[in-house]
């Protein structure tokens, strides 16, 4: 019985040690293979009002290296400032410090922060009628002050400083408070303002200054003012990556899908509800076409 538990041992010893042999094997060949060069596709739809799983895909792009170029397919309105801020850099980082082309596919909208993000590309395409610019920034806020009065409820506020209850919804602002917000907003519209100007150096026909008050463009009005590059579809923006990149023949796509919950993937739905505006900061500062 002593001769068949130390045989049993020995043959377990001796399977483990050929299966991490061949697992080795196995890592060493793959790494030997040519790895077939790919375009990935990242899309961001709706609203941006958070950029952590948009970064966590860039991030994708930057480590796996069989992907040569990348193709942003937006449509959005925009969204957050500091989301859409995050968005813009981490691009900037993949077409400058991992030296990967970036081609920006605007859809149906690229307006406000959608448009932003969509400023590092080394190219950027449209439809004929995209909708796009609305280079500004908004602050909104409700007020319910008469609804209350008519149900005669009252709201007090104990406050440490004038501003902050600046956007109650219990009272309207006074001219003070509107101007101070007004300069919030210019400072972050001219954040906006320096990355059009610093992405469209030598292809912006128009001072910045005459299209940075909130107005929106066609795609063609687009090109023909140098906020954009080229008319064209989403799949000439994957053939334009695959060429910057040096891909010869029809590119390997790949898209990076969010990561879905468990919950969602077992349920085909997630339980929690979607909104258009993160309600819960109340102070929002947003690059949004409305």
């Amino acid at each position: 019985m002593e001769f068949l538990k130390k045989l049993f041992c020995k043959v377990a010893i001796a399977f483990f040690v050929i299966f991490l042999g061949l697992m080795g094997l196995g890592i060493w060949l793959k790494s030997k293979i040519p790895t077939t060069p790919k375009v990935a596709v990242l899309k961001v739809e709706g609203v941006i009002n958070t950029a952590d799983d948009i970064l966590a895909r860039l991030k994708k792009v930057e480590e796996d290296k069989s992907i040569k170029a990348l193709v942003v397919r937006v449509n959005s309105p925009g969204g957050a400032v500091g989301a859409s801020q995050e968005i813009y850099e981490e691009l900037k980082k993949i077409k400058e410090k991992y030296k990967k082309p970036v081609v920006v596919s605007m859809e149906n909208v690229a307006a406000s922060g959608g448009l932003y993000i969509s400023l590092p590309a080394n190219v950027i395409y449209a439809n004929g009628g995209t909708i796009t610019g609305s280079i500004g920034v908004i602050i909104q806020k409700l007020t319910v002050k008469e609804l209350l009065h008519k149900l005669g409820i009252k709201a007090e506020v104990v406050k440490t400083g004038k501003y902050k209850d600046i956007l109650s919804p219990f009272r309207d602002m006074t001219p003070d408070e509107k101007e101070y917000l007004l300069k919030l907003e210019e400072n972050v519209l001219n954040q906006f303002k320096e990355a059009v100007v610093e992405n469209r150096k030598g292809k912006l026909k128009v001072d910045i200054n005459q299209i940075a008050d909130g107005r929106i463009f066609t795609g063609s009005q687009a090109k023909e003012i140098g906020l954009i590059d080229k008319i064209g579809n989403y799949q000439d923006a994957i053939s334009e990556a695959a060429s910057l990149a040096g891909i010869k023949g029809k590119p390997v796509v790949v898209e990076l899908k969010k990561e879905q919950p468990l919950v969602k993937k077992i349920l085909g739905t997630s339980l929690k509800g979607v909104n258009m505006l993160d309600f819960d900061s109340p102070l929002m500062v947003y690059y949004l076409m409305p």
